[in-house]
């Protein structure tokens, strides 16, 4: 859809009476620019304290990294798990914990959506001229949830570091793509767990269990989970494309389920297609409040 947004013309013509024209401009365009100044503010708002700034940053890195030492105390008391190194499965959480890291910055503030369903706040965003999907978004922007995405990646560079790995061009290509991928995967996910809001209005937690839960599942190898499981992250809800699927193609690893090589590349394909159905029941579910009624 477009929606007309009205632009003053004819400025510096003298006399004449200024008249208005009428430009046609897309509705992701618009929500992006809406989202990037709402976010600009938050910014500005959070930089006003800096230090404050900083030791939030610190504290959400050194929280996170709480779950890299965990994986890695594991390895002082055994040599693989599921068949799998440190440095292999510092790949596989670098890679999540990236990629979800960018999406909980960019999109955590979802995840809120149930309270201002319950208490009627939504309708602020609704009178106002601007996508609600790109308030909801940036709505309280938390610029120091960058320091989950310092964590990922301080992980990911020393996975490989350490790792022997035989490179060639699709590897390379793949590292940033599956990054990038990963992290449209988990906003559509977050995306379906805000439309679901609309109609439970306190399922935050059912939300959470499928983004952070996700992205915890994914740090570990799929061989240590049980095929339904598996079948369930690569067919029902596609996490296994954030990192299992192009991580084992650049690790060289077989695939869970005895899937074909080529699924690897599948990433940013799966992303493109998930968000699309992620936005029809973000349009759905936007059609059904009513409000509280009060």
């Amino acid at each position: 859809m477009a929606e007309t947004v009205a632009v003053r013309s004819g400025e510096g013509q003298g006399p004449e009476p200024v008249g208005f024209a009428y430009e046609e401009r897309p509705r992701l365009l618009e929500g992006l620019r809406a989202y990037g100044l709402i976010v600009a503010m938050w910014v500005r708002s959070t930089m006003a304290y800096r230090a404050s700034f900083v030791m939030t940053t610190f504290g959400n890195l050194a929280v996170t990294a709480f779950d890299f030492l965990t994986i890695v105390l594991m390895f002082t008391h055994v040599d693989a798990l599921g068949g799998y190194t440190l440095p292999e499965i510092a790949l596989l959480y670098g890679v999540s914990a990236t990629a979800f890291g960018l999406c909980d910055l960019l999109l955590g503030s979802m995840e809120r959506l149930g309270r201002r369903v319950r208490d009627g706040t939504l309708d602020t965003l609704l009178v106002r001229p601007v996508p609600v999907l790109a308030q909801v978004a940036a709505d309280r922007f938390a610029l120091r949830r960058i320091g989950r995405v310092v964590q990922g990646l301080a992980v990911l560079v020393y996975a490989l570091a350490t790792l022997d790995i035989a490179w060639t061009p699709l590897k390379v290509a793949m590292l940033p793509v599956m990054v990038i991928s990963g992290a449209a995967v988990f906003g559509a996910v977050f995306v379906c767990g805000a439309a679901f809001q609309f109609v439970a209005q306190d399922a935050s937690q059912v939300q959470s269990a499928f983004t952070y839960g996700g992205a915890t599942l994914l740090q570990y190898p799929p061989t240590i989970f049980a095929k339904d499981l598996v079948r369930g992250v690569t067919f029902v809800v596609p996490l296994a494309f954030v990192s299992w699927l192009p991580t084992l193609y650049v690790l060289d690893r077989e695939y869970p389920l005895d899937l074909p090589q080529w699924v690897a590349f599948l990433s940013p394909v799966v992303a493109v297609a998930f968000g699309a159905l992620a936005g029809l029941a973000w349009r759905a579910a936007l059609r059904t409040y009513r409000s509280t009624g009060s």
